[in-house]
């Protein structure tokens, strides 16, 4: 006869392995949750410390787009910002070029392109950034990103990823696909100590406008926070956008208490047609450096002043931020507006905008510091 006693210890056995896997699970699982929230406290603490820093001094950069690497893997067609050509920044010059936006007093560094990823030493920048206490953000098409690559991320100190997501289904205007991209997204939800956020543009062209809605559905769903911006012409200017557009954006601002996306007045204006009322601090509390190191206002405004990072000073600082900019009133660049709240109610503006000459050149004032 065959024993009994061997095959219910066995099946014991098996179940006792089942349950110490699961609570071994479910212990793995609450670690994770303790430690994000706990990351996420400590970057809201950051963030609002810099925040409180910026109104009480006006001197130093808030916000600054840089560019390590203006190649793309895509070639989305109402985007500017790329080419499939160019090599990467050495990851000595990057290195230098954070080096002198700390000694500038910087808050917070986002890292653009073309596409960031593919620049081979990223993770030593974001590293130099967290190493001079700077807030270190990121702008993906989030094509490259797998489990390990997260992983990397994490050491590497980024606290904050935005990925440009522009319809459920790829088309010609926009390979940034929910299809393409939503194993991505549960990569990054299952691995990513940093914040996530899911940008959706509006009047970009795509087949259908209201994917963003379904977009913005998921993005919330694994936790992460969304945002939608409204699309521009090549030279940030407002490009007027259709009904169907519109519609998207009424059907988001429902949505705010869910923390569907941070709406300002600036957005409602642009949404229809609208010049909005505020002064730009581009050049000062905003800076874009492009891969050759040149300080320009903006994405979309390249070229101006166009001077080097390395020379660029204080002066320069407080020249810009007393400028009026003529292109401000229906500027659709929505990272320059956030950042100028913080300046908006004071300060007026009375320097006027140069650019239809030479781009001004700063000497230093008597008695102010300069930077370099």
């Amino acid at each position: 006869m065959v024993p009994v006693e061997p095959a219910a210890s066995c099946g014991q056995g098996i179940w006792a392995f089942r349950i110490m896997a699961s609570i071994k699970l479910t212990t793995r699982s609450l670690a994770t949750r303790i430690r994000r929230r706990a990351l996420a406290a400590h970057r809201v603490y950051r963030m609002w410390s810099r925040v409180a820093w910026g109104l009480m001094h006006k001197d130093h950069p808030l916000l600054v787009h840089i560019i390590p690497q203006r190649r793309c893997n895509l070639a989305c067609t109402y985007c500017n910002e790329f080419d499939d050509f160019s090599p990467p920044v050495p990851v000595e010059e990057m290195l230098r070029r954070v080096d002198q936006l700390a000694a500038l007093g910087t808050s917070v560094i986002t890292i653009s392109g073309g596409e960031p990823l593919l620049h081979p030493q990223l993770d030593e920048v974001i590293a130099r950034m967290r190493h001079h206490g700077i807030i270190s953000g990121m702008i993906t098409n989030g094509y490259l990103l797998m489990p390990e690559r997260i992983e990397r991320l994490n050491r590497a100190g980024l606290e904050y990823l935005q990925i440009s997501i522009d319809n459920v289904q790829p088309d010609d205007v926009s390979k940034k696909s929910l299809k393409v991209l939503d194993k991505k997204l549960e990569m990054l939800a299952e691995h990513a100590d940093f914040a996530v956020n899911i940008n959706s543009v509006v009047g970009s062209g795509v087949a259908n406008p209201e994917d963003a809605i379904h977009i913005a559905e998921r993005a919330l769903a694994l936790g992460f926070t969304t945002t939608l911006g409204i699309i521009h012409d090549g030279s940030g200017q407002l490009k007027p956008i259709g009904e169907a557009d519109r519609n998207v954006y009424e059907a988001t601002k429902k949505w705010g208490k869910r923390r569907f996306a941070r709406f300002i007045e600036f957005q409602e204006n642009i949404a229809y047609g609208r010049p909005h009322n505020w002064r730009c601090r581009a050049g000062a509390r905003y800076l874009y450096i492009c891969e050759d190191g040149l300080v320009h206002y903006c994405s979309q405004q390249r070229g101006y002043p166009g001077i080097p990072l390395a020379k660029y000073s204080v002066a320069d600082i407080r020249r810009e931020y007393g400028t009026k900019k003529d292109c401000a009133p229906f500027c659709t660049v929505n990272c320059v507006q956030q950042i100028s709240i913080v300046d908006n109610w004071r300060d007026p503006q009375t320097r006027p905008d140069t650019r239809a000459g030479q781009p001004a050149s700063a000497e230093p004032a008597a008695g102010h510091l300069v930077q370099s």
